[in-house]
């Protein structure tokens, strides 16, 4: 059974009221998603900005109220889970976010910042082994113990992103949602924390779903990869396969677009015509075919599911 199930999970957000005061279209950010994270395992989702990528993030850990589907947390249904009981599972699954600089309250410091999970799920009642568990902490990550004194102001974005890594690993979770945790951070500061997270995750036998636009750390990291284009996933399949031979034209545009150290390879850059299209009014038929290079008559008129092209490899496409 996997740990994390999302089952045809839809995010729909009102817009264009009328003179009645009804809403008449709506915003489809995610529409009709499904994939499985396995204990210990880590899935990437990755696509262009605004294809809905933060927006599942949060619908899976109930920030947002997804429109329709499921949602399944070992074997268990949180889709319409009540607040209250929806407290004592949020234990299990936390999140990483993408600003290490607004993510964090400048009026507590460190410690108060990570302390506060450890209160509310009454993890350390005791002063003493609240004040031993946030050394160990910031220990875990990088940091000193004598860190938790300070405050958000006096770290680097890198040191920041590590106390918010800290914060998610306080509660110890069995999944953390990575919503691109290294994309506001220097790149010789990006490595070193997605070291940390790989390292993290061996370790405590993490289960994560890291959110990001670049294939290349994606691959590094995760054991299997979902593309995402205007709310939907396209391909979703282990992550050497499909950076190898990527079945999906978006995809195969994605990855032209990765740089390679070597300057003598051949690889051509896959231009893509055109904007991505309103998830207001998307396109009937492939959501891609306005943009896609090799699209067909069909493609204008008929929807693709996402099916199983080989073992563990699926991509929605007509001519996948």
């Amino acid at each position: 059974m996997p740990l994390l199930e999302v089952d045809n999970v839809q995010v729909h957000f009102p817009v264009k009221q009328t003179a009645l005061g009804r809403f008449h279209k709506s915003v489809k950010a995610v529409d009709g998603v499904s994939l499985t994270v396995e204990e210990g395992e880590a899935v990437g989702l990755v696509g262009e900005s605004g294809c809905g990528k933060t927006t599942l993030g949060r619908a899976i850990l109930r920030l947002l109220d997804p429109t329709g589907g499921h949602l399944r947390f070992a074997g268990e249904d949180i889709t319409r889970m009540k607040p209250r009981e929806l407290r004592s599972r949020r234990r299990q699954f936390q999140m990483i976010f993408q600003d290490p600089f607004s993510s964090l309250d400048p009026r507590l410091t460190v410690g108060e910042s990570i302390g506060e999970a450890l209160d509310i799920h009454r993890l350390t009642p005791e002063r003493s082994a609240r004040r031993e568990r946030l050394g160990q902490l910031l220990e875990s990550v990088g940091l000193r113990a004598e860190h938790a004194d300070r405050y958000p102001h006096e770290f680097s974005g890198g040191q920041r992103q590590r106390v918010g890594i800290a914060r998610a690993l306080a509660v110890e979770p069995r999944l953390i949602v990575c919503d691109e945790p290294v994309s506001a951070l220097d790149v010789s500061v990006q490595a070193q924390v997605i070291n940390l997270l790989q390292d993290l995750q061996r370790e405590r036998r993490l289960a994560l779903l890291f959110i990001s636009h670049d294939l290349a750390v994606v691959e590094h990291l995760c054991s299997r990869i979902a593309v995402m284009y205007l709310g939907r996933i396209v391909e979703f399949g282990p992550a050497r396969d499909l950076c190898k031979t990527p079945k999906h034209p978006y995809t195969q545009a994605l990855l032209s677009a990765v740089p390679v150290v070597d300057p003598d390879s051949k690889r051509s850059r896959i231009i893509l015509g055109g904007d991505v299209p309103s998830p207001i009014d998307p396109p009937s038929g492939c959501p891609f075919h306005p943009r896609c290079p090799v699209a067909e008559a069909r493609c204008r008129t008929e929807v693709p599911a996402l099916r199983e092209i080989s073992p563990g490899r699926q991509a929605a496409c007509h001519l996948a």
